[in-house]
């Protein structure tokens, strides 16, 4: 893994740009732990449900539907909020895709799991394709926040699928203005949208010697895209995870063994 030398300074504290994780047994407390380090978690952005009106301007009848893709929980959670508020009952016939096996577990929350038909893949979009083009013949519905990835939408008209994409919460800036500053060793980053919430929050942001970590090629990319020096970037070969890049700069920058 490289890394700029003339950036590589000892780093003492992290702002991770996500709630703070429940689990005593954290990658993240770990790191803090085995390195002396202060881990603080500030999430820089946040969920806000539509309100019935806008929901009802898309003019999508949620019944006419016989299959429901499901990419989050957030998504599950705020689709069945809109049913409740508009009055709408499942059919028990209705199938439901899910990226991953957890958000299909989510949906216990919220129907009688065993008396219907569920689907998962195993941890991205693409894990869904082969589950979809067998249930092709279904009309499907595609709950989704305003900012989403193109994975599923672009596979759907592709390959000619019958969709409607309801657009049921928005991705939106946290307000940081407790944070007076924002003067940590290391930025961790997971979106775009976090970059984002960063420049709105403090337009005035100097990077300087605040080393920025980013996970995914969207969110690296728009940290070059806002004029920021990009110094952490993961998942790599050596480092799948965040924690294991930020622990990787950090032997070096501190220079531990």
């Amino acid at each position: 893994m490289q890394f700029d030398q003339s950036r590589l300074k000892p780093v003492k504290s992290i702002l991770v740009s996500q709630p703070e994780p429940t689990t005593p047994n954290s990658p993240y407390h770990e790191l803090a732990k085995k390195y002396g380090i202060k881990v603080d978690f500030r999430p820089f952005i946040q969920i806000e449900p539509i309100t019935i009106k806008d929901f009802r301007k898309q003019k999508i009848n949620i019944l006419d539907h016989s299959a429901v893709i499901f990419t989050s929980q957030n998504a599950v959670k705020h689709f069945f909020s809109i049913c409740k508020e508009s009055k709408i009952e499942m059919p028990i016939e209705t199938k439901y895709f899910c990226v991953t096996e957890q958000t299909a577990n989510f949906l216990q929350k919220f129907i009688v799991v065993r008396k219907r038909k569920i689907f998962h893949g195993n941890k991205t979009a693409v894990d869904l394709f082969p589950l979809l083009k067998k249930h092709k013949a279904e009309k499907f519905l595609f709950p989704c926040s305003n900012i989403r990835k193109e994975e599923i939408p672009e596979f759907m008209s592709k390959n000619g699928f019958n969709y409607s994409e309801m657009v049921l919460y928005k991705t939106v800036a946290s307000d940081l203005s407790d944070l007076t500053d924002v003067n940590y060793d290391v930025l961790a980053f997971f979106s775009p949208s976090g970059i984002k919430s960063l420049l709105e929050n403090f337009p005035d942001f100097k990077q300087n010697n605040t080393r920025i970590a980013a996970f995914g090629p969207t969110t690296a990319g728009a940290v070059k895209e806002a004029g920021l020096v990009l110094d952490i970037e993961a998942p790599m070969p050596n480092a799948p995870s965040m924690t294991g890049a930020l622990e990787a700069y950090i032997k070096l920058a501190n220079k531990l063994k």
